[in-house]
C-alpha cells in the first residue's frame, strides 16, 4: 500500500516521498490507520521493518490536527541516546512542513540546554527513562498535557532495568490518553505492563516474533575461543566485507578488539556505555558516512544503530540472551536490502547457539574456516559471564506469537511459560 492510501496529510506524504518511500512496509501499513484513529496499539515486528515511522507519522498528523500549547502533547519513551537521536531526526525530517515543536532529552550530556528547551514549548518529547526522570524530579517537565504515549523497543527497556522507571513515568501521565507499544519481542512482563496500562489495545503481529529477516544470510564459523581474535581479523580482510559492525558482550572486549584491529586498515571504532556521548555521536556518525567501516558494539546499542548499507554482522560473542541474536543480525538487511550475518562460536558457548537456533526455530549452517580448528585451548582461562543470568534457563518462548504476515488481532491472554529472561540491570548507564 502507498503511503498516500493511508490517509496521512499532504506534507507528511510529501516529506515521506522526499526521504525516498513511497510504499509502506507491513507494520506501517496496518498500524499507522490504528493510531490515527486514536486507539491503543501493541506492535510487533523484526527489527529493520519501519517501526519508528509507523508510530512518528500518525502521531504527527495527530499533533497538527490538535491545538497548539506549551505542554508537550505527545511523548516517546525509548531506551538509548542512540535511538533518542535517530526519532529525532526522523521527527524533523517527517514533519518538516508542520510547523510542530519537538525536543530530545537523554544523558551523556548537560541538562541545562534541555532545560530551556523544555521551558520554551513543545509539541513532541523524546526521552530516554533515566534522563525524562531526573527532569520529572526538577519539577522541569511537565507531562500533564500528553495525550499520547509511544514505549518504543518497550523489550529493550525490560533489558537494560529500566522498566521500574517507565513505570513511574507512566504514572505521571494523565489517565485518559492514547498508549503505544512498539517492540520486536514481547515477553511477559512487558505483556503485563502494557495489560495494566492500555484499554482494548489492537495487536499487530506482521511475523512471527523474535525471527531474523529472511534476507539475512546466517552462518555459524565454529572456532576456538582463543583464535576468535585472528579469524576476525581474517574476515574483515575478505573484499566483500564492507560496513561491518561487530558484537561483543562486554565494553572491555570492545576496546581490546577495537585496539587490536586499528592497525588492520580497517578504520575501526568502538560504541558503548562507558564512552561518552560525544564519542558515540562521532563514531556513529562516522559509521554512517563511510569514514569507519568497523563499528565494535556492545548490545546497549543494538537497536540504536540505524544505518543503511551495513553488509555484515558479526557477533565476536554470543549473546547470552538469544532475543539479542535477533535484534544484533537485524542491524544488516534493512529496507529490503540483503545482508550476512557471521557469528564465531566456540565450544564454551554451545548452550547459547543451541538456545538462539531453538528460538529462531532452525539450525544456523556451520562452515569451518581453514587454519581456525575448533578445539579449544585447555589452558586458557574462561571470560567472566558478565550480567545476565547464564544461559542454562529454560523456556526462551521458541516458536512463539503468531505465524508470518499475521494481521490485526484483539490483545488476549498472556503466554503461557517462562520468556527465558533473568535479568538484573547489564550496562545500565545514565540515559
Amino acid at each position: 500500500m502507498k503511503f498516500v492510501e493511508l490517509g496521512l496529510r499532504p506534507e507528511l506524504v510529501r516529506a515521506v516521498t522526499d526521504a525516498g518511500y513511497t510504499v509502506a512496509t507491513p507494520i506501517q501499513e496496518r498500524a499507522i490507520p490504528v493510531a490515527l484513529e486514536g486507539r491503543d496499539l501493541i506492535a510487533c515486528a523484526q527489527t529493520g521493518t519501519g517501526k519508528t515511522a509507523a508510530f512518528l507519522l500518525p502521531i504527527l498528523q495527530r499533533l497538527a490536527d490538535g491545538k497548539p500549547g506549551r505542554r508537550p502533547r505527545a511523548l516517546v519513551v525509548t531506551p538509548t541516546r542512540e535511538l533518542a537521536a535517530q526519532i529525532a531526526e526522523m521527527a524533523t525530517q517527517y514533519g518538516k512542513g508542520l510547523n510542530l515543536r519537538h525536543a530530545v532529552i537523554f544523558g551523556g550530556v548537560g541538562m541545562e540546554p534541555q532545560t530551556r528547551r523544555l521551558r520554551s514549548g513543545l509539541d513532541l518529547l523524546i526521552a530516554t527513562p533515566g534522563r525524562l526522570l531526573d527532569h520529572m524530579g526538577r519539577k522541569q517537565a511537565d507531562l500533564s498535557g500528553v495525550e499520547t504515549v509511544v514505549l518504543d523497543e518497550a523489550d529493550r527497556m525490560l533489558d537494560m532495568g529500566f522498566l521500574p522507571d517507565v513505570r513511574r513515568i507512566l504514572a505521571a501521565l494523565p489517565a485518559t490518553r492514547q498508549n503505544l507499544f512498539y517492540s520486536a519481542t514481547m515477553p511477559n512482563e512487558i505483556e503485563d505492563l502494557i495489560r495494566r496500562t492500555t484499554k482494548n489495545p489492537e495487536m499487530i503481529e506482521v511475523t512471527r516474533r523474535a525471527t531474523p529477516v529472511s534476507a539475512i544470510n546466517q552462518v555459524v564459523h565454529p572456532v576456538a575461543m582463543t583464535r576468535k581474535k585472528d579469524l576476525l581479523a581474517s574476515l574483515l580482510k575478505r573484499p566483500e566485507v564492507g560496513q561491518t559492525l561487530v558484537f561483543t558482550r562486554t565494553k572491555a572486549r570492545a576496546n581490546q578488539l577495537t585496539r587490536r584491529l586499528e592497525h588492520s586498515g580497517r578504520r575501526v571504532a568502538a560504541i558503548h556505555g562507558n564512552k561518552s556521548q560525544n564519542a558515540r555521536t562521532r563514531a556513529l556518525d562516522g559509521f554512517r558516512s563511510g569514514a569507519i567501516d568497523t563499528l565494535i558494539a556492545t548490545d546497549i546499542a543494538a537497536r540504536g544503530i540505524d544505518v543503511e548499507g551495513i553488509s555484515h554482522v558479526i557477533n565476536f560473542d554470543l549473546p547470552n540472551v538469544p532475543e539479542d541474536y535477533v535484534h544484533r543480525i537485524g542491524r544488516t538487511a534493512r529496507a529490503g536490502a540483503s545482508g550476512h550475518a557471521i557469528s564465531l562460536a566456540a565450544p564454551e558457548e554451545r548452550p547459547q547457539l543451541a538456545a538462539i537456533e531453538r528460538l529462531v526455530g532452525s539450525p544456523i549452517r556451520r562452515e569451518d574456516v581453514a587454519g581456525f580448528p575448533v578445539t579449544a585451548d585447555p589452558t586458557a582461562a574462561a571470560e567472566p559471564q558478565r550480567g545476565r543470568r547464564p544461559p542454562q534457563y529454560r523456556g526462551n518462548r521458541a516458536g512463539g506469537g503468531s505465524g508470518a504476515g499475521a494481521g490485526a488481532r484483539s490483545y488476549g491472554s498472556r503466554s503461557q511459560g517462562n520468556n527465558g529472561r533473568g535479568r538484573p540491570a547489564r550496562e545500565r548507564r545514565p540515559a
